[in-house]
């Protein structure tokens, strides 16, 4: 199957590409594009992975489901488009990063320029239906993405894992923490991130490791 992807990623990732469950899930996005409203744009899909080269990642953040608001998802987890109000997650991650590493709070929430330095920002699950969180959760997405971590984690060294909060905690699982960093605390979800996301320290954590094994800290 011809999928419009980065061009390392889609060399990793070929024999995913002609699994039948890839099959069927292409059929069911390509209809559901076709019927509903989804979201990200469909050309902004594999934006993770395009910003993001294989041969570049050095860190991994996980997240759930893309934004199901207008305007705000374009493929990036957590990250909303320029001018898009700051959802509640995305706001204590920027109230983390500001204790941690002393960064003021950025007038955009879009993090591609994270995406850019080598940061994987990727979802579970990569569409969504408009105004129904989780809508396309168990229609191959996440087999799909747990092939992803495991390229990553079998083919490269040194990577940072961050896993906030349980259902990332649990999708990481398998990760062999010999070869990787992986940092994991609750999620910056209001409910839960003044229970051990404030005070995680994953940014500064994140950086030491990464000097330590001779790779660029990333500009947060």
């Amino acid at each position: 199957m011809d999928v419009k992807i980065e061009s390392s990623w889609k060399e990793v990732l070929a024999d995913e590409f002609n699994k039948e469950y890839f099959e069927s899930l292409t059929e069911f996005v390509h209809q559901e594009y076709r019927t509903q409203k989804i979201y990200p744009p469909a050309k902004l899909i594999f934006n993770a992975f395009d910003q993001c080269p294989f041969d570049q990642v050095k860190v991994v953040i996980l997240g759930q489901d893309p934004y199901h608001g207008p305007g705000q998802a374009h493929g990036l987890c957590f990250s909303v488009n320029d001018d898009i109000r700051f959802p509640p997650s995305l706001r204590n991650i920027f109230k983390e990063l500001q204790q941690d590493v002393g960064k003021e709070v950025p007038t955009t929430g879009n993090l591609t320029s994270w995406a850019q330095q080598g940061v994987l920002l990727l979802n579970a699950t990569l569409t969504v239906r408009a105004a129904q969180a989780g809508s396309h959760q168990k229609k191959g997405w996440e087999t799909f993405t747990d092939a992803v971590i495991d390229k990553v984690n079998q083919l490269k060294e040194n990577v940072v894992f961050i896993l906030w909060g349980s259902y990332a905690i649990r999708k990481g699982e398998f990760i062999d923490q010999n070869k990787h960093l992986v940092l994991t605390s609750v999620h910056p979800s209001p409910l839960s991130a003044s229970r051990g996301f404030f005070g995680n320290n994953h940014f500064s954590k994140t950086n030491s490791f990464l000097v330590e094994h001779g790779l660029e800290p990333v500009q947060w």
